[in-house]
């Protein structure tokens, strides 16, 4: 079966570590293991971390230079996805679809002339915060600001980003951020990579409330596969992704559901060891009792309802 997961981090893993590449990777994600999951279209997020870079932009344009490289150097497997129709022209080509997102939307600096330079270098997705407080609002991670909602800044970002067809991830959002996102935004908005807090009381989940906000307003959550979301183990294991997607199709419906694995973002092990290994999650989904209908929605169909709904 196909998918869509929409978010793992490769373009910081393949800087950091110079000796892999896109085409074949000691990582999770390359184009030999996106082809054997039979990847439709997978979302690559330039990760900054915002406190140890005196220049977040420059950062981010360094990472992207050195990831476009691979991009043009695996042309013939893999292409970036800027409008919608590029989906099917990329698949009626064969090739696996890539898009580009930002995780860490303190990279722009506050300045609005920034959202526009990504815009035209492919970015399509933004995280509007990390772990840190920025120009546009607050993590969740930080106890005492996890009520805080969206600066000034935010607000006119995200009226920007729906103008543009960028989409808004309120993944590692202050919840009253996600609250004003879910305010303001006149588009479909998403969670990227989040999981059930019912399930895990951790600040990098969505509580009920917020799923059912997020099913109404038509967006999506990506199943993360990182354990200390998940719970349970220290092993990211099958049977913990299981709870968490039986507990969002309950609360939210199924068309709530896809998938953001944070491949190369996850420093333990994973019973679905690397892209290769999506196959092995649609078996057990169906174990579990998900019909075919709703596994072909959770693994691409949702999202690319999303990128319908978001991109111009």
């Amino acid at each position: 079966m196909k998918f869509i997961d929409m978010h793992c981090d490769t373009p910081s893993f393949i800087l950091d570590n110079r000796e892999n590449s896109l085409k074949n990777s000691s990582g999770t994600v390359d184009i030999e293991k996106l082809k054997a999951g039979n990847a439709m279209i997978q979302f690559f997020a330039y990760f900054i971390e915002l406190k140890k870079e005196k220049d977040p932009f420059a950062e981010f344009e360094a990472m992207y230079d050195n990831f476009q490289n691979q991009i043009k150097l695996n042309e013939e497997d893999i292409e970036v996805i800027k409008r919608f129709e590029d989906i099917k022209t990329i698949q009626d080509k064969g090739k696996i679809g890539c898009l580009y997102t930002i995780e860490e939307g303190g990279v722009l600096k506050g300045d609005m002339e920034n959202l526009y330079k990504v815009y035209d270098k492919g970015i399509r997705g933004i995280t509007l915060t990390w772990n840190f407080e920025n120009s546009i609002g607050y993590p969740n991670c930080i106890k005492e600001c996890s009520s805080k909602g969206l600066k000034n800044f935010g607000f006119e970002l995200v009226e920007e980003m729906n103008n543009l067809g960028i989409i808004v991830d309120v993944s590692h959002l202050s919840d009253g951020g996600f609250y004003d996102v879910s305010r303001e935004s006149t588009k479909p908005f998403v969670a990227t990579h989040s999981n059930a807090r019912a399930i895990t009381n951790h600040s990098r989940n969505l509580t009920d409330d917020m799923i059912k906000i997020l099913s109404e307003k038509g967006g999506v959550m990506g199943l993360n596969f990182c354990a200390p979301f998940l719970g349970g183990s220290k092993i990211s294991r099958i049977q913990d992704m299981m709870l968490h997607l039986k507990h969002i199709k309950n609360v939210g419906g199924v068309d709530v559901i896809a998938l953001g694995s944070d491949f190369d973002g996850i420093e333990n092990k994973v019973e679905i060891k690397n892209a290769s290994k999506m196959p092995v999650l649609a078996e057990e989904l169906l174990r579990n009792g998900f019909n075919e209908d709703e596994i072909e929605k959770i693994f691409y169909k949702n999202a690319l309802r999303v990128l319908k709904d978001v991109l111009a």
